[in-house]
């Protein structure tokens, strides 16, 4: 099957296969093609280039006209936990009558409050709820998506939600990588008895993940009241044991060395990054792990946004993602992560589609195949709809200038 996409106002994010992440001042750099056309063969990206050398003998099966139109990379959202039960609506109201998400945990809430409802609810129902977020994210411009575990924190719920994982990406076009966040929090069974869950996590859930093939990459929290520096360390040498890769959870309310831990067991991300210290710029300088911020986090728990002006001035990449999850982000919306990048972080649009598309795609390991318009990458795209300039998407923060999604070739219904 051969598309032709012609008259594109503007292609975005063109780029050389060797160009696998950008950093520092490359980041405000954006490649373009003004009036453009694009061809699809079945899943591949296979020509692009200015109309006036479009090809004559292409014969495509389909044409889409993009007159007026911006065609960019899909996102590539490289932090989810969107396979959860339910949904923590009353802790929102909390919040907003003063509790802290801090005091929420404290008396049970947060994720010890999802953990109790996914253990309590069908494995199909489940999936059905999940489904319905994966859809909604497609339709909003995703192509590449990575979703954790983490609201099992038992052997049994654990493995249901990696299983839910695996049978979406099996039922769905989209790219998906699974992440197993057995350390996310201390169930209340084993509060006095830390290393008893360690133990648990390391020597029958990895085990049995790792033998059914139910995850790309190994998580860990670590921040005061959930896991040291010390114990992130030690479940990251068992994941890696077993060929998981860490992406790591650190400095979203402290700065406790997380960072230094990470890069040192060369995790390819770690996420957050809201609290940042000198020597945390300093440890993440010359390494391979992406950084990545997550500002609809930010923006819904009213904390401090991940200081990316001075990540960039400092050299450093930058990846953004949405933290889709019922307590902290209930929202998989890539077109608000990327407008409030922009507001709130004072990223330019450039900067931030860089960080949505490519460095998202990086964070992910997948960035050979997604994240950008190369030839031999995945079809993964979107067509806006007849717009002044790729500036009106951060722009107009509330306004759905998404016309159509195309997935791995297939035009979304």
């Amino acid at each position: 099957m051969k598309t032709l996409i012609i008259n594109i106002k503007e292609l975005l994010q063109v780029r050389d296969s060797s160009v696998l992440k950008v950093s520092g001042a490359e980041m405000a750099v954006l490649p373009t093609i003004k009036n453009a056309y694009l061809v699809i063969q079945n899943d591949l990206i296979s020509d692009f280039g200015s109309m006036e050398d479009l090809p004559e003998d292409l014969n495509p099966e389909k044409c889409i006209d993009a007159d007026g139109k911006i065609v960019l990379p899909a996102w590539c959202d490289s932090h989810t936990h969107l396979v959860y039960a339910g949904n923590r609506e009353q802790e929102f109201v909390d919040r907003i009558n003063g509790m802290t998400y801090e005091e929420i945990a404290n008396r049970g809430g947060g994720i010890l409050n999802s953990a109790q409802k996914l253990n309590e609810t069908a494995e199909e129902e489940i999936y059905n709820q999940s489904k319905v977020r994966l859809e909604e994210i497609m339709h909003l411009g995703t192509g590449a998506v990575e979703i954790k575990s983490g609201y099992g924190l038992t052997l049994a719920g654990e493995l249901k939600i990696l299983r839910i994982i695996k049978q979406l990406s099996k039922e769905y076009p989209i790219t998906i990588k699974a992440t197993f966040l057995g350390a996310h929090a201390f169930p209340l069974e084993f509060a006095a008895n830390r290393k008893g869950y360690i133990d648990l996590i390391i020597n029958e859930m990895l085990p049995e993940i790792v033998e059914n093939n139910l995850a790309d990459f190994i998580d860990v929290f670590c921040e005061t009241g959930y896991f040291t520096v010390a114990e992130t360390e030690q479940i990251m040498e068992a994941g890696i044991q077993f060929g998981l890769n860490p992406k790591i959870h650190v400095n979203q309310f402290n700065s406790i060395g997380g960072i230094q831990a990470a890069v040192k067991h060369n995790a390819l991300s770690v996420d957050h990054l809201e609290i940042m210290k000198p020597d945390d710029f300093e440890a993440l300088r010359k390494t391979e792990t992406m950084p990545v911020a997550l500002p609809s986090c930010s923006y819904f728990l009213g904390i401090s946004y991940t200081p990316a002006r001075e990540m960039i001035a400092k050299g450093l990449p930058l990846a953004l993602a949405t933290d889709f999850n019922p307590g902290s982000t209930p929202s998989g919306n890539m077109n608000f992560v990327v407008s409030t990048a922009c507001i709130k972080m004072k990223m330019s649009p450039e900067e931030a589609i860089n960080a949505a598309t490519l460095n998202g795609a990086y964070a992910m390991g997948i960035s050979e195949t997604h994240g950008s318009i190369t030839i031999g990458k995945k079809a993964n795209l979107i067509i806006t709809k007849p717009i002044s300039s790729y500036y009106q998407l951060p722009y107009a923060f509330g306004s759905n200038l998404i016309e159509t999604v195309i997935i791995e070739g297939e035009i979304l219904a």
